[in-house]
């Protein structure tokens, strides 16, 4: 009989968390890419198609070299087109969010995420949250109010709205996701995501111009780069340890937004980010503390 205690193949808790933390700097260097762009005149739809459209070969050239294509064949495309959908709404927030806010903010703003996946779970799956989940997020949607500082109103309101809406799209693509996972690869979920995206997001670009300058095209290429690395090291990551080991790392992405903000754009992040932030990531790793508590306490299906 197998040690039910014996540590999963290949699982290296200490590199899971180095890896995590590669995650997150990557992501946050594509954020610092999507602003540069901006700010240099490239269009979002362009900045969005090269960053999905790249993901094709990339992903399906590494899963050829690891003799997993086969993972590509799947029963349910009408699931992947709708997780595109919501998936490319979700992009242009998440591309916008930083052009409008300081990067420590929308970064802040990015983890509140876990905080609307509770509601929704309450809403649509009917699941019982239980005080514990209920209380962390009544302690988000405070920190939410505390970076935002609607009384002094020092992050763009416009901005706040886009963050806030970009955090509601990643819980509603996480439901979509999780529904995805019972029958489909991780890997096969990304690449069928750009696969079904990238039309629609090309259609969206004959309503800019391109751009021919050469810096252009690699920040364009740039924020694909780094975007793709992230997909790779978090789903490593995955592999290497478990969830709720390696998501702490993730906060690290507010640590490098902070110092790109500062030696990039030689701004800081307003004080009510440091007085609002610690309670949105004491929120997020309450949920993800109870979610991994929940699973433990779940009833055996073997009747004895």
């Amino acid at each position: 009989m197998a040690n039910p205690s014996a540590r999963p193949v290949g699982h290296r808790p200490l590199l899971a968390l180095l890896v995590r933390l590669a995650a997150g700097l990557c992501l946050a260097t594509m954020f610092v890419l999507i602003k540069l762009g901006s700010q240099r005149g490239i269009a979002l739809p362009q900045m969005i198609f090269v960053r999905q459209f790249a993901t094709i070969p990339v992903l399906l050239g590494w899963l050829a070299i690891r003799g997993q294509l086969s993972i590509m064949r799947s029963d349910r495309l009408g699931s992947h087109a709708g997780r595109a959908m919501t998936g490319s709404i979700g992009m242009v927030l998440n591309f916008a969010s930083p052009i409008l806010l300081p990067l420590a903010v929308a970064t802040t703003l990015s983890f509140t995420a876990p905080i609307f996946a509770v509601v929704l779970s309450f809403l649509f799956l009917r699941e019982d949250i239980g005080k514990w989940r209920w209380g962390a997020t009544l302690l988000g949607f405070a920190g939410i109010v505390v970076v935002t500082d609607p009384f002094q109103s020092s992050v763009p309101l416009l901005g706040v709205m886009v963050g806030i809406g970009a955090a509601f799209m990643v819980a509603m693509i996480s439901l979509q996701i999780r529904d995805l996972t019972r029958t489909e690869n991780s890997l096969a979920i990304v690449t069928w995501f750009a696969i079904f995206s990238s039309p629609f997001l090309l259609i969206a670009t004959i309503f800019t111009s391109w751009s021919a300058d050469p810096v252009d095209w690699l920040v364009m290429l740039g924020i694909a780069g780094f975007g793709i690395a992230a997909q790779i090291l978090l789903t490593t990551s995955l592999r290497l340890g478990s969830v709720v080991s390696v998501i702490i790392m993730d906060y690290s992405t507010l640590l490098w937004a902070t110092l790109y903000g500062w030696f990039v754009f030689d701004a800081w992040p307003p004080r009510s980010l440091w007085l609002g932030a610690p309670l949105i990531i004491l929120a997020g790793t309450v949920i993800v503390w109870r979610e991994r508590i929940r699973s433990r306490e779940k009833p055996s299906t073997v009747v004895v």
